[in-house]
């Protein structure tokens, strides 16, 4: 069997039958209470969020939502959040803290929208202050790229405690495309890039920046959602157990050495 290129595995992670954040709550979620707005411009449906109880774990859950029709995908615009969908994950990570409730963030984004009116609104600033927020976040949280991690976009919802990654997702500072572009002016190129950027579960696992892999299906996430719903359930679960046995202070210590020893 010829052996998947990380291009290959990008292609896997964009798949249009893929799980997404309505699958796993779904699939894994008790219930679940959807929160809405930030509480300054509007309610982004790129990125939701709200009370869960996973496995009789009462958590706080957020994602990136992509859709499967067009319609839903234009509602969602393709899973590229806006500050306000930025400014509302941290509304609700708020939310968490106050009633000690872990976190857990479901990533799966091309990025951040890079559109002048999301700029106007301040982009940078909303994921700036997410990134700053959640380094000192007293409660756990558990992150897991399920398909694309896409640079700020889903940085600004994923400075966890463990950061998870199915095994054919793919998580990056830029896409394979845009590196292209940049580095030989030639996006057809893309292939060459996803090698070079060593985007994928095997390369991040290899160089620590993710603390585990959650198997797929044969095939991918997309030939059997179920499986894989209660495969990262069963992951996230393990974590949460794990976590939450840590005092506050060896939490926010362990999580600081985590990400500054990122580049080492």
């Amino acid at each position: 069997m010829k052996k998947q290129t990380p291009w290959d595995i990008v292609q896997i992670a964009r798949h249009s039958e893929r799980p997404n954040i309505g699958d796993y709550i779904r699939l894994m979620c008790e219930d679940f209470v959807e929160l809405h707005g930030d509480r300054l411009f509007g309610d982004d449906r790129g990125l939701i969020g709200g009370f869960a109880t996973i496995g009789g774990e009462k958590v706080m859950l957020i994602g990136h939502r992509k859709g499967r029709t067009v319609e839903e995908n234009i509602e969602a615009n393709f899973g590229m959040a806006s500050p306000e969908g930025y400014r509302k994950a941290m509304r609700l990570m708020r939310l968490a803290e106050k009633y000690r409730l872990p976190v857990v963030s479901l990533v799966d984004t091309p990025g951040a929208y890079p559109g002048s009116e999301a700029e106007a609104r301040g982009q940078a600033e909303a994921i700036a202050h997410n990134l700053e927020f959640m380094s000192t976040l007293k409660t756990p949280m558990v992150v897991v790229v399920t398909g694309e991690g896409g640079s700020g976009g889903a940085l600004g919802i994923a400075v966890g405690d463990r950061i998870l990654m199915l095994q054919n997702a793919v998580y990056s500072v830029i896409s394979p495309e845009g590196c292209a572009s940049i580095l030989w002016r030639d996006g057809t190129k893309a292939a060459l890039a996803a090698e070079t950027l060593k985007i994928t579960a095997d390369s991040l696992m290899g160089l620590g920046i993710i603390d585990a892999i959650i198997p797929e299906p044969p095939g991918g996430a997309h030939t059997d959602a179920a499986k894989t719903a209660a495969t990262v359930k069963k992951a996230v679960l393990a974590q949460l157990a794990a976590l939450k046995k840590l005092p506050v202070e060896k939490l926010l210590e362990q999580r600081y050495a985590k990400f500054a020893k990122m580049g080492q």
